[in-house]
C-alpha cells in the first residue's frame, strides 16, 4: 500500500496543528545537524584570518600573500560549484555532502603544513573546490522538504551557525594560538588547523547516516506524516505558478543574472567581516589573539540573534523584499561606521562592525527566498549554484583589494568605505528592482 492509498483510506483531513507538528519533527531532525556542518564549513573556512596573526610573521610572509590566499579560497568555489550541484542531482544530497564535507576537512587539516605560499595558495583553493556546493546544495536540500512559507526560517537556522561560527572559532583559535606554541613540536598556527579540521572529517562520515535525500526516504516519518509534507509541497507550487525548470532558459533569464550581481555585494561585505574583522580589531589596540577572538565572537553573537529573527520576521509576514534591502543597508551603514571612525574613537569603530555583521548577516538567509520563486528543478540547483558562485568571487576580491589598499595606505579605512559603497548598491537593486521582476509574474515579493 503506498502513502497517498493509505492516507485515502481513511486518515482524517490534516489540521494545522498536524502540520506544524509534523514540520517541527523534520525540523529536530534535519537542521541541527545541517547547521552544525555549516558552523564547522565557516570555521575552517575564516580560520586563517586568527592564523594571520602569528603565521605571517612567523612565515615571514607579507600582506599580500595573505590577502591571495585567503581569497584564492573563492576561485575553487567558483569553478567547482555548479558541477557539485548537478552531481547532487544525480547521487542525492546526502552522499553529496558527505563529500564536501570529507574534502574540506582533511584539506583544512592539511594547511596545517602550509610552509610555502604556493602550498598555502593551492590548499586555499582545494578548500573551495571542495567545500562548493556545499549552500547551493543545501538551499535546493530545503525545497524538497518545506513549503517557501516554511524556508526562510530554517534557513536562518543553518546560517545563523555562519556568525556563531565566530563565536566559538574565535576565542577557540585565540586560544589555541596563546597555548599550544611548541606543543608536539609544531607552531600554534598549525595547531589551529589540525584541532579544527579533524571535527570536520568526522562530521562527513556522520553525514551519511544522518541525512535522508526525500521525505518518502524517511523511516523516522509515518505514512501520514510523508503524505502531509507532500500535500504542502504540492500545494505550494501549485501557489508559485509556474517557474523556470529548464536550465538554458535560465541562465538567460535577466532576473537571475541580477540576483548574481546583489549577492555579489552581500558577500564582499561578509568576506570583509570574516577575513579582515580580527586585523580591524587588532588596529585598536587589542594584540592578545584571545581578546580579539572574544570580541569578534560577540559581535557574532548578534548577527547570530538578527539572521534567525529577520528569518522567522519574513516568513510570518510573507516578505522578503524589504527584509533583504534593509539588512544589506544596515550593514553598508555599520561598515561606512567603521571606517570613518578609524583613527578615532576605538568604541565606534566597534559599533560600526558590529551594526555591519548584524545587518550582513541578517540578509542571507532571505535573500535565498528570492531567487527560490523564480526557478524549480534543475534550474534551481544550476542557478541557485551560479548566484553563489559567481557571487562568491566577491571572496576573493574583496580581501585582495583589502590587502592592497592596506600595503600602500597603511589603513583599512578606504577599503570598507569602497565595500561600503558595493553593499548599498546592492540594497539599491533590491529596491528599485526586484518588484519589477516579480511584477511581470503578477506575484510580488
Amino acid at each position: 500500500m503506498t502513502v497517498s492509498t493509505a492516507v485515502a483510506e481513511g486518515m482524517a483531513q490534516p489540521s494545522a496543528s498536524d502540520i506544524d507538528s509534523t514540520y517541527r519533527k523534520i525540523t529536530w531532525r534535519l537542521i541541527p545537524f545541517l547547521a552544525f556542518l555549516w558552523l564547522l564549513a565557516w570555521i575552517d573556512r575564516v580560520n586563517v584570518g586568527y592564523v594571520k596573526l602569528t603565521m605571517l610573521d612567523e612565515l615571514k610572509w607579507s600582506e599580500s600573500v595573505y590577502g591571495l590566499g585567503a581569497g584564492i579560497f573563492f576561485i575553487g568555489y567558483f569553478l567547482f560549484e555548479i558541477p557539485s550541484n548537478l552531481m547532487l542531482q544525480k547521487i542525492g544530497a546526502k552522499k553529496t555532502l558527505m563529500r564536501i564535507t570529507l574534502g574540506w576537512g582533511a584539506t583544512c587539516v592539511a594547511m596545517a603544513f602550509a610552509k610555502t605560499p604556493e602550498t598555502f595558495y593551492v590548499l586555499r583553493f582545494l578548500m573551495g573546490a571542495f567545500e562548493a556546493g556545499f549552500l547551493p546544495g543545501v538551499i535546493v536540500y530545503l525545497t524538497y522538504w518545506y513549503p517557501s512559507g516554511r524556508r526562510a526560517k530554517v534557513f536562518s537556522l543553518i546560517t545563523a551557525a555562519s556568525a556563531l561560527s565566530t563565536v566559538i572559532g574565535g576565542p577557540l583559535a585565540g586560544n589555541i594560538l596563546n597555548l599550544m606554541g611548541g606543543v608536539g613540536g609544531l607552531s600554534s598556527w598549525q595547531w589551529v588547523f589540525l584541532i579544527e579540521g579533524t571535527p570536520t572529517v568526522l562530521a562527513g562520515i556522520a553525514t551519511f547516516f544522518l541525512l535522508t535525500d526525500h521525505p518518502k526516504d524517511a523511516k523516522w516519518l509515518t505514512a501520514r506524516e510523508k503524505q502531509l509534507v507532500e500535500n504542502e509541497l504540492a500545494k505550494d507550487h501549485q501557489a508559485l505558478g509556474e517557474r523556470e525548470h529548464s536550465i538554458f532558459a535560465a541562465l538567460k533569464d535577466s532576473r537571475l543574472w541580477l540576483f548574481v550581481v546583489i549577492y555579489f555585494g552581500i558577500v564582499a561585505a561578509n568576506a570583509t567581516l570574516n577575513f579582515y574583522g580580527p586585523s580591524l580589531v587588532k588596529e585598536l589596540g587589542f594584540t592578545n589573539p584571545a581578546t580579539i577572538g572574544w570580541i569578534m565572537s560577540a559581535a557574532f553573537v548578534f548577527g547570530a540573534v538578527a539572521q534567525i529573527a529577520n528569518g522567522s520576521h519574513s516568513d510570518r509576514q510573507q516578505e522578503v523584499r524589504w527584509h533583504c534591502a534593509g539588512a544589506v543597508l544596515l550593514g553598508a551603514v555599520g561598515l561606512l561606521i567603521a571606517a570613518l571612525s578609524q583613527g578615532g574613537s576605538a568604541t565606534m569603530v566597534l559599533t560600526g562592525l558590529v551594526i555591519a555583521v548584524i545587518g550582513t548577516s541578517s540578509a542571507f538567509p532571505v535573500f535565498w527566498q528570492m531567487p527560490n520563486r523564480l526557478l524549480s528543478g534543475a534550474a534551481a540547483a544550476v542557478g541557485i549554484a551560479l548566484i553563489n558562485s559567481i557571487g562568491n568571487l566577491a571572496g576573493f576580491a574583496s580581501p585582495f583589494m583589502l590587502s592592497a589598499v592596506k600595503a600602500s595606505t597603511g589603513g583599512l579605512a578606504p577599503g570598507l568605505i569602497a565595500i561600503a559603497v558595493i553593499e548599498a548598491l546592492a540594497a539599491m537593486l533590491i529596491i528599485w528592482f526586484v518588484p519589477r521582476i516579480h511584477a511581470a509574474k503578477k506575484k510580488a515579493i
